[in-house]
């Protein structure tokens, strides 16, 4: 008897979600009349054919191994009806149909260490790069500052006491994969890379390495009659590009390799038009394996926000409305010259491509 062929994935965009489905979400797709929060960690959806669906969202490590999984998978099908997802900030949602399982669902996930809230306006579980995990490029462990910054925070995430909802981001490098956020940390290089001129010839692909530059700082060279790299270290701007194609051209350094923290970003049109996050606080100590220094800078803000913000206003929105030079009095921040940058000087700062002058 033949064996069938393999089933070949299908690799041309995001799977088909309506598979996945809870049945009362797939018959009522499209047709929700509103929805509402009966408790922190918990939202309500309500169709135009008057039927309810109950989502619980709980929070996890987000690196989590098989034992962890097959927990929250047990807890699905013993309290739920067996449905969940994940979503983008790493927390699992179970979907249930009757509201009278919802509070032994959610007492089975707290027993089990699985915070449930961060549906409203709270802290939400903070979105971050991989770091030190598999990245080829960090200079801090985005999982473990993220680890050690909602030990202290969890109350934030179950507890809805916020102005508004505070997205969080975690990035191990200033490529920063992490995003925009309200509150927003990323490593910074503060010199240059030190190269290894004997190792480029035989480990990196200069031409790769010279076109990875984003400000086409590094040329090549030649050193004691050997082929290799080098930089303009006027030019360089330390983002640490260089070196997941040329291990050579080291940049991480435990004494000048620093976090800053930035806030004020937001992707959404509500309320407000979307903004980029701006510097509040550099050269924090990358410090593992708790980070406290930038855990008491992130506490201050987080604690005067919570007390002098309106109702509905992000972070970003409170500045605004206050002013810069509130914010760091309130904050008691110290306010440098490195945190102003009015463009002047943008057309020669990003015009910097090896490829395109105009």
């Amino acid at each position: 008897m033949a064996k069938e062929a393999p089933r070949m994935p299908i690799e041309s965009g995001c799977p088909d979600p309506i598979q996945y489905m809870h049945p009362t979400m797939r018959r009522n797709y499209g047709q929700w009349a509103y929805h509402d929060r009966p408790r922190a960690g918990v939202l309500r959806h309500t169709s135009k054919n008057n039927e309810e669906i109950y989502t619980v969202r709980c929070g996890t490590a987000r690196q989590m191994d098989v034992y962890t999984i097959k927990k929250l998978a047990d807890i699905a099908d013993e309290y739920a009806d067996g449905f969940v997802r994940f979503t983008m900030r790493s927390n699992v949602e179970f979907m249930v149909a009757d509201g009278s399982k919802v509070e032994p669902l959610v007492s089975a996930l707290t027993e089990a260490g699985f915070p449930v809230g961060g549906t409203g306006p709270s802290v939400t579980m903070i979105s971050h790069t991989q770091g030190w995990l598999h990245c080829d490029i960090p200079g801090t462990d985005a999982s473990g500052v993220v680890k050690s910054l909602m030990d202290e925070m969890h109350e934030e995430f179950t507890r809805e006491e916020m102005p508004n909802r505070v997205h969080m981001t975690t990035s191990c490098c200033q490529i920063n994969c992490g995003g925009q956020g309200d509150i927003a940390l990323n490593i910074q290089h503060t010199k240059p890379p030190k190269i290894n001129h004997d190792l480029v010839s035989m480990v990196c692909e200069r031409p790769t390495v010279v076109a990875r530059c984003p400000v086409a700082a590094i040329r090549p060279a030649m050193v004691n009659g050997k082929p290799t790299l080098e930089v303009d270290e006027k030019k360089c701007i330390c983002c640490g590009a260089c070196f997941p194609p040329c291990p050579p051209m080291q940049i991480n350094d435990p004494e000048h390799s620093k976090i800053a923290l930035w806030i004020g970003g937001k992707n959404s049109n509500a309320r407000s038009k979307p903004s980029f996050h701006k510097l509040v606080a550099s050269n924090l100590p990358n410090n593992p394996p708790r980070w406290p220094e930038v855990g008491a800078v992130v506490k201050n803000i987080l604690s005067v926000y919570k007390e002098d913000a309106r109702d509905w206003e992000r972070v970003g929105e409170w500045v605004d409305r206050i002013g810069w030079p509130a914010f760091f009095q309130k904050t008691g921040l110290p306010f440098t010259k490195f945190h102003i940058n009015d463009w002047k000087g943008s057309r020669h700062q990003l015009n910097s491509s090896a490829h395109i002058r105009f």
